[in-house]
Formats: C-alpha cells, structure tokens, sequence
C-alpha cells in the first residue's frame, strides 16, 4: 500500500476517533453539571424528622434496662394481688373493689389500679419524665441533639410525647396482666358495679379500657410537672425525687379535713376518679372534671417547661 492510500486511510480512521472523544468529553461535562441523586432527593419535612426523632426516643425508652426492669414490677403488682385475694378468700364478695375479686376475676383489673395509682405508677412515671431532660444534661448529651434542626421546642414535645406513650403503656401493661390473672385465678362473668347494677363482661371490658385510658391521662399529667422540674436541673435524681416528693405531699394534703379546700386543686385528687367507671351510668360528670384538671396540669406545666427550656443556657 503506497503513503498516499496510508494517509487516505489514517485520514478516514481519524473522524469516528474524534467523534468518540468528543462523547466522551460530553459525558464527563454533562456528569459534572447534572447534579447528584444526593442533591436532587429533598430534605425530610419536619413531620417525618419529628416521628424519627420520636421513634428514636421511644426506642431508647423501652431498651433501658431500667424502665424494663420497672415495667416489670408494674407487671407483677397485680399478680401478687391476685395470688394474695385467693390465698386469703374465703368466699365473701363484699362490696369493695378488692372484695368482689374473689367472686369476679375481671374486679382484679380495678383492684389493680387502686393499688397502683397512689404510688406505685407515679413512682414509673416520676423516674422516666425526670429523666428526660435532666438526664440528657447529666451525660452531656443534650448540646449534640440540640444541634439537631428540630428545635428546642419540637424536642421538648417529642420528650413529652415519649413521657405519654410510657404513660400509655405502663397503664396498659398492668391492666394485662391483672386481666390475666384474674383469668386464671378466679371466676369470670357478668359484674356487679359498685352502683349495684350487673352487666356483661364484654361490657365490663369496655370499661376497663375507660379507666386505662383516664389512668393514663392522669399518669401524663405527673409527667408534664416531672418535666418541667426536669429542666430546671442537671440532676436527674434530683427531678426524679422531688416529683415522688410532690406527689407524696399532695396525698397528705387530702387526706387532711383541715385543707379540704385545697383539695380539687391538687393533681392527685382525681386519680381516683376512675371508679366512676364502675358505676351505672357512668360517672362521665367527675371524670369529666378530672380530665379538665389533667389537661391544666399540663397546659401550666408545660408552659413553664417551655418557657424554662427555650430560655435555657445549654452548658452540658
């Protein structure tokens, strides 16, 4: 092959080898100006950051070895009830919630409540809502999830919507496991409420599930002043003691004749109130006014945790 078919040919070759290049160098100019699947996906909403922020809460709450371990005291109070209803029965269904255990199995739900409510559940609670903040503070946590874009205020709500699923579950947890064992220790049937009047016990369930559910929202309100002491310290213990200690007082205080009128003031006064689920009708009327005093408790001490929070010189 003479030079001049040689360079016809090289001249031939050298179009497509351009064409190539410059795809080529089109590709890497289009990959440097379109922009990464990173860049591109949006930024989570502030709903979706506050459900995983919350997730994430609830999670370490109930991994806590020792809320797990208080969890199951709750678990074992009415079961220890109902083993000591049986053991001393000796067949008299009296009038009282604790008496007609022996005679219904499903009254050791009630019971339960009865025994749990003055100490025992806000004992859980105290130690759970102090903790939040307090504790965050005592480990030096709390600067990092500030640095979080949630917000002090969308944290302080995510810790107090973990204090009322607690709260929730706590309730729930002891209604299980008197239901269980009143199942299995006792007789079941139609109930005899205190009012007098006998209905079903599909009925009787329903109404259980009333007083969990008022338990609970009496629990949630002892976390919203748990928390509002939570962020005045960096001491969990501390916020943990004086709730126990403002409970404690409240007690005494209605307990006295003298204070009377103090009474419908003050948060323990209308924990009781749930037996107003075991009367014919219910007593809508003064759980209605517990849960008003409830939601006070909270809108107060709420605001004060948020006022306290938002105000906050974060140092731990």
């Amino acid at each position: 092959m003479s030079m001049g078919e040689n360079g016809t040919a090289v001249s031939e070759a050298l179009p497509p080898a351009r064409e190539e290049a410059r795809a080529v160098r089109r590709e890497v100019r289009l990959g440097e100006e379109r922009p990464s699947a990173a860049a591109v996906r949006p930024a989570p909403g502030p709903v979706r950051h506050i459900t995983r922020l919350l997730a994430s809460e609830i999670g370490l709450t109930f991994r806590r070895p020792r809320n797990l371990a208080m969890l199951g005291v709750l678990a074992v109070v009415p079961v220890v009830v109902g083993i000591a209803v049986r053991v001393a029965s000796d067949g008299d269904a009296g009038g009282s919630i604790i008496g007609q255990i022996a005679g219904n199995g499903l009254m050791l739900t009630f019971a339960a409540f009865v025994v749990m409510m003055p100490i025992v559940l806000p004992l859980t609670v105290s130690v759970v809502a102090g903790d939040a903040i307090a504790g965050e503070a005592a480990q030096g946590t709390l600067r990092y999830l500030l640095v979080a874009p949630a917000g002090r205020t969308r944290l302080l709500l995510v810790k107090y919507a973990n204090v009322v699923v607690f709260c929730l579950a706590a309730c729930a947890l002891v209604a299980v496991s008197a239901l269980v064992t009143g199942l299995v220790l006792f007789p079941v049937g139609p109930v005899t409420l205190l009012s007098g009047t006998t209905i079903p016990a599909a009925d009787a369930l329903l109404r259980i599930g009333v007083v969990v559910l008022y338990a609970a929202a009496g629990m949630a309100a002892l976390g919203a002043v748990a928390l509002a002491v939570s962020t005045l310290t960096e001491a969990p213990i501390g916020a943990v003691a004086t709730s126990v200690v403002l409970v404690v007082v409240s007690q005494v205080l209605s307990a006295i004749p003298q204070v009377a009128a103090v009474r419908p003031v003050l948060l323990t006064s209308w924990w009781g109130a749930f037996d107003g689920a075991l009367r014919a009708p219910m007593a809508f009327d003064e759980m209605g006014r517990g849960l008003f005093a409830f939601a006070a408790y909270v809108l107060v001490f709420g605001s004060f945790a948020w006022s306290r929070f938002t105000s906050k010189d974060i140092t731990a």
